[in-house]
């Protein structure tokens, strides 16, 4: 039985609210509640305005429920637990009276309004809401030009971002002196899958092991998909189930090109919070001015790896059958979408967005602009990736192409929907039309 069905609560028990932050170790929000205060239980909201709008068999949220699972044992070994709710939760603390709300930062615009009506609400019963940087390194305008004004090109970014870390050298957050403040508890009841309306794919996730021999060789093996050449780690990235600071320890001393990528992620999130625009428009609004085709046709056939083109195709069975996609495959993809076929890259991004395990809406956005040519230190318009090309440089055995596309060399597999050269040449002349004006 959950003791705190009514959602009521002892007045002397402080919250800390896990979001994107599924782990207790170096989670600077739960050290600062567990620091600061004394009964401190955990606390995890199935947020409906957010699973309202997705499908109801969604690898993601048996992902969160998976590891609530590990959470809430965890808690319980410690002799708390975790209380699990479901619903908006602005209304939820609306009748929740804690002593204080503790949690970390989130930068998305929808959470960032949430939380803003969060704290309103805590405000009007006279209720302190603290949240503190966890999912990022750098946040907001710790890293900025000399005149003031965020970066918008990687490179000096990424160089100013370096020498921010050797000022400011990142601190490890030990919960272990702090432990004895969780709030004692018997173990909470955990809503399962169909009690938020969802039902069980039996996805298999990828295990939350920093495999340090790949990040050692990810600079030579980052590009080949056929390879187990990347952590697999974004998915725990996203949902903070590993800490962003151990990952980047690692990555300062072990590999500059995988630190380069923990980076990246960083910049897209530095430009969604300074640019909260660009999630439906694009960062350089004469962008806004192409003529996309748009064709339903040859974006369902895109969907559904049907192009004719074997790695493209690769890519999007690859993402349909298990969250996943190589990040250059991505790239390749994308470029397929928005050059060959001149389908907006809002589509492509929503179909990422849905399809995804490790989707991130500044990373996605980020990259489906980088391809498009509309975003910041986007890939110039005429870069159109040659699918042919591209897989005899990072599939040159075809292993990746045979695993997803057995039938590529059969009469039934469908000829390419567009020659590659007349494709190249349609998308230079409609983004040079939309761009002359």
């Amino acid at each position: 039985m959950n003791p705190y069905k009514t959602q009521t609560l002892d007045s002397e028990v402080t919250l800390f609210w896990h979001r994107r932050d599924l782990r207790t170790v170096d989670n600077v929000g739960l050290y600062h509640a567990l620091k600061e205060q004394k009964r401190v239980l955990p606390l995890f909201i199935f947020d409906t305005e957010i699973l309202n709008s997705l499908p109801k068999k969604d690898k993601r949220v048996e992902f969160i429920h998976q590891s609530l699972q590990v959470l809430k044992a965890w808690y319980e070994e410690q002799g708390s637990s975790l209380l699990v709710l479901f619903g908006n939760p602005v209304e939820l603390f609306s009748r929740l009276v804690p002593k204080a709300v503790y949690s970390n930062h989130d930068y998305e615009p929808y959470a960032r309004n949430r939380d803003q009506k969060v704290a309103e609400e805590l405000k009007t019963q006279g209720i302190a809401f603290k949240t503190y940087k966890d999912q990022v390194i750098f946040e907001k305008d710790e890293v900025i030009k000399d005149d003031g004004k965020p970066y918008t090109v990687f490179t000096p970014y990424s160089k100013r971002w370096k020498k921010m870390l050797e000022t400011n050298p990142i601190k490890k957050y030990d919960l272990q002196p702090f432990l004895k403040n969780l709030l004692p508890s018997v173990p909470l009841a955990l809503l399962g899958l169909a009690e938020i309306g969802f039902q069980s794919s039996s996805p298999a996730f990828p295990e939350r092991i920093i495999k340090t021999a790949i990040i050692d060789q990810y600079e030579k093996q980052r590009n080949f998909p056929a390879l187990h050449g990347t952590t697999r780690l974004s998915v725990h990235i996203r949902f903070g189930t590993v800490s962003i600071r151990q990952l980047t320890e690692i990555a300062v001393r072990r590999s500059a090109a995988w630190l380069n990528e923990l980076i990246w992620r960083d910049f897209y999130a530095m430009i969604l919070w300074h640019f909260p625009e660009v999630v439906d428009q694009a960062f350089k609004p004469a962008y806004d001015r192409i003529q996309w085709r748009n064709n339903e046709q040859e974006f369902q056939a895109w969907c559904e790896g049907r192009t004719g083109y074997p790695i493209v195709d690769a890519g999007m069975r690859e993402l349909n059958e298990t969250g996943f996609m190589h990040n250059r495959v991505r790239m390749i993809t994308a470029s397929f979408l928005t050059k060959h076929l001149l389908v907006d890259w809002r589509w492509g991004e929503a179909y990422f967005a849905e399809k995804l395990l490790d989707f991130d809406l500044a990373s996605n956005n980020g990259g489906w602009q980088w391809a498009a040519g509309s975003g910041c230190d986007a890939a110039p318009y005429f870069r159109v990736f040659n699918p042919e090309l591209q897989t005899q440089k990072f599939d040159p055995e075809l292993k990746y192409v045979k695993k997803w596309v057995p039938e590529f060399q059969e009469l039934s597999y469908p000829r390419p929907m567009v020659e590659h050269s007349f494709a190249r040449e349609r998308a230079l002349n409609t983004y040079k039309q939309a761009l002359s004006k």
